[in-house]
């Protein structure tokens, strides 16, 4: 694909100001002088009555908490498209030395060979006896970063430029291969029981301002690359969420996946997509958000760390034209993010942080979960078990689960190991 000049500016002026904002120097890193507003009560309803049963909740709260991130925060995404058709191609029955079935799936949007599509990669444990459970999520550098598996199609879509990992004027390089690999631990997932499966961010849509002209927002919109947004029309964040929700459509229909059984993941905007993608389709059995931080698990009206005002002026992108309002006024958002892992309730949900990536506010995340609570307890489902932060490298939780671990912002073996051992009790494997 070529790209013009214009969007090329564009990406770059994207970067350069995401890069500022990370450098800024009045960004609060001190515990004392965060100054949060009082959170929303989940459980108090818009007319002001108490939520008291788990059928007020899932009847009458979650659908009014729902509306109201997709108004204020996210956007609203269109349904499943009419026509939509999914092809089968890269089968090889004896991928990664016998220890899976690859599977390669086109998804055309609108049922059209040249209209939109994404790529589905899907990782099958080989010789498993019954339908496999499976996690799901979109990736940052292509399928083909996911493995140093050769079979995998090298991505032709929209890249992030990054020479380190063999990213070229926008376009991946055999260089790019298996550059993600140890973000998504495909042998240990595979050697539990796991099918994995995910898809390029960029097949939905480029991570930039315009890059939505490019992709199915554009798509799908009434006049293409004209299409004018209304303020609570969808962002990227749910772009990326609507393509998660595309690849269960298709996970539904392969025999060789547990449907019923999918966890779907992600990390940094990656993790915004997740939760977001979990709160609105309830297919989605278990929820993962790792390292998610503003915009996703951080409370919004904590001043630790990314702002509302940092991300509205780097990524405005990510979120509805009327979350702009609140970039210096976080108070004023009808919901927090304790209410969007709320929205996972009665399902599980897992919440992880890293010690070292204060940019996320690590207990922003965490309160977000302990604040989601008392929905589960409606349902009489455990939350974290603990009255504040647990120590680094001490897992906690029941339904909810969460942990705050060593190191920097990423996805580690450690990570992993934590999100397979919640699958597994959840979904009661190894029994």
């Amino acid at each position: 694909m070529n790209f013009t000049p214009r969007f090329l500016i564009c990406v770059a002026l994207s970067l350069v100001v995401s890069s500022l904002a990370a450098d800024r120097k009045d960004v609060n890193y001190d515990e004392d002088k965060v100054n949060m507003a009082p959170l929303p009560d989940p459980l108090v309803l818009n007319n002001g009555k108490p939520v008291t049963s788990a059928s007020a909740w899932k009847n009458r709260r979650r659908p009014e908490i729902l509306e109201l991130f997709r108004t204020h925060v996210y956007g609203r995404s269109p349904g499943k498209p009419k026509g939509m058709k999914f092809a089968v191609t890269g089968l090889d029955h004896l991928a990664l030395d016998g220890r899976a079935t690859r599977k390669e799936v086109t998804v055309y949007f609108t049922g059209q060979k040249d209209g939109p599509q994404m790529t589905i990669l899907l990782y099958v444990p080989s010789g498993a006896k019954q339908p496999a459970p499976a996690f799901l999520g979109c990736n940052f550098g292509g399928n083909h970063a996911v493995s140093a598996d050769p079979g995998i199609t090298l991505s032709k879509q929209w890249m992030r430029p990054n020479k380190d990992k063999g990213v070229v004027n926008n376009q991946a390089t055999e260089a790019s291969r298996g550059t993600e690999a140890s973000r998504w631990a495909v042998e240990k997932i595979l050697a539990r029981g796991y099918a994995l499966a995910t898809i390029y961010y960029g097949d939905v849509e480029p991570d930039f301002a315009e890059g939505w002209k490019l992709g199915v927002r554009a798509a799908l919109g009434k006049d293409g690359a004209d299409t004018q947004w209304k303020p609570d029309d969808w962002g990227a964040i749910s772009a990326w969420a609507w393509g998660l929700s595309r690849a269960l459509d298709y996970l539904e229909r392969d025999r060789d996946i547990d449907a019923k059984h999918v966890a779907v993941i992600g990390h940094s905007r990656l993790g915004k997509t997740s939760l977001w993608a979990g709160a609105q389709d309830e297919r989605f059995a278990l929820v993962i958000s790792n390292d998610s931080g503003e915009g996703g698990a951080a409370l919004a009206r904590r001043n630790y760390g990314e702002t509302t005002a940092i991300i509205t002026t780097a990524f405005p992108h990510w979120f509805c034209d009327n979350f702009d309002q609140y970039a210096n006024n976080a108070p004023a958002l009808p919901v927090d993010q304790h209410e969007l892992i709320a929205l996972m309730a009665p399902r599980p949900v897992y919440v992880a942080s890293a010690e070292d990536d204060k940019w996320a506010d690590p207990r922003g995340e965490f309160l977000s979960a302990k604040n989601a609570e008392p929905v589960y307890a409606l349902f009489k489902k455990g939350g974290l078990g603990v009255s504040d932060q647990p120590p680094v490298n001490h897992p906690v939780g029941d339904f909810i689960g969460y942990h705050l671990r060593t190191g920097k912002h990423d996805v580690t073996d450690y990570d992993w190991e934590q999100y397979l051992n919640f699958a597994d009790r959840h979904f009661k494997r190894g029994k």
